[in-house]
């Protein structure tokens, strides 16, 4: 009779402990593609395909607005914030930086890389007057970013040499991550590296990694650190999305040394990982092409919670509910 009491209460605590999908409801319909997100003022803003840039008020869903950046159908994967406007850049060459000034929405080009290899594949503000984007490299194989700094953007100054194949996913505006102390860059294809720099001094360090790797389809999507020490990194194989060997590390020590976790033992490949806030670090969501799963354990173990299909970015509105995004659609998502 003990025995089966506490069977009772272990499976009692693993329901509680068991993150559930109270409810989703799509809050904007469009022939859009969305990879990129950032939350203001009550609403969710977005860039995507077509040259399209707009926000969905989040008290309330009739409230929207889109607006285009550009004549031409330019195609935004990424999106970034200070106090003032907001900052996308299209891929493919030549990449423009658009600024959109927050009051009124106007936008104006502020810097273009002519590079014919031009590709930008994330754009991350560490804070109102800094911030880094990460492009594919030139033929010379060298570390490509741009930074901003007193209110300009600039090419970055590195002798840094990425390794032959190795690049990045523009998958989700999200393998830029950082904390107070340091920025990290996640690449992938033929290798998959961090990447961390030193924000006082600006020293680049490289760190292996055991992710999944070796194809120009492979390698890391997406990260998100909570502190200086833990973050956490998803992704796997584009063209393999069932596969789910190697596809999920976490590390302790700010990215130099990383641990696979659940592989073999996830829903497969993912392209946004956030870390829910005020978790720090324990509780986090992963979204990919055709699930969305999420961690209660520090990443060490995954459960689907929808099978959802068409979502590769994501980020949390709150503790309750998540914000996603993908193939014509933005989403929110409820927890219990």
């Amino acid at each position: 009779m003990k025995k089966i009491f506490s069977i009772i209460l272990l499976s009692v605590g693993m329901t509680a402990f068991s993150q559930q999908v109270e409810n989703i409801e799509t809050i904007l319909t469009d022939k859009i593609s969305i990879r990129a997100l950032e939350l203001y003022d009550h609403k969710v803003w977005y860039s995507g395909t077509d040259s399209k840039f707009g926000f969905v008020d989040l008290k309330d869903y009739k409230n929207q607005k889109q607006i285009k950046l550009s004549e031409e159908k330019l195609e935004f994967r990424t999106l970034g914030q200070n106090k003032d406007s907001f900052y996308a850049i299209n891929i493919v060459s030549p990449g423009r930086f658009f600024k959109i000034d927050k009051n009124d929405l106007t936008s104006e080009i502020v810097y273009t890389d002519n590079a014919s290899t031009a590709f930008y594949d994330a754009l991350h503000f560490v804070n109102d007057k800094l911030a880094y984007t990460f492009s594919d490299a030139d033929k010379d194989n060298l570390l490509k970013l741009a930074v901003y700094k007193d209110g300009e953007w600039n090419p970055f100054k590195s002798d840094f040499k990425l390794n032959e194949g190795e690049a990045a996913f523009a998958a989700s505006n999200t393998n830029i991550s950082s904390s107070q102390k340091y920025l990290w860059i996640a690449t992938g294809g033929k290798a998959s590296r961090i990447l961390r720099m030193n924000l006082k001094n600006e020293k680049l360090e490289a760190f292996n990694t055991p992710f999944v790797q070796g194809e120009s389809s492979q390698g890391m999507y997406s990260i998100d650190f909570f502190d200086d020490r833990f973050g956490i990194a998803v992704g796997g194989d584009y063209t393999k999305q069932a596969a789910n060997v190697n596809n999920i590390a976490t590390t302790h020590d700010g990215g130099q040394t990383w641990q696979v976790q659940a592989s073999g033992q996830n829903a497969g490949y993912m392209t946004c990982v956030k870390i829910k806030p005020g978790s720090k670090g324990k509780e986090i969501i992963a979204v990919g092409d055709q699930h969305i799963s999420y961690s209660s354990d520090f990443g060490k173990t995954w459960k689907k919670i929808s099978d959802e299909k068409g979502l590769f970015v994501c980020e949390w509105i709150n503790g309750n509910s998540v914000v996603l995004a993908g193939n014509s659609r933005i989403i929110v998502m409820k927890l219990k």
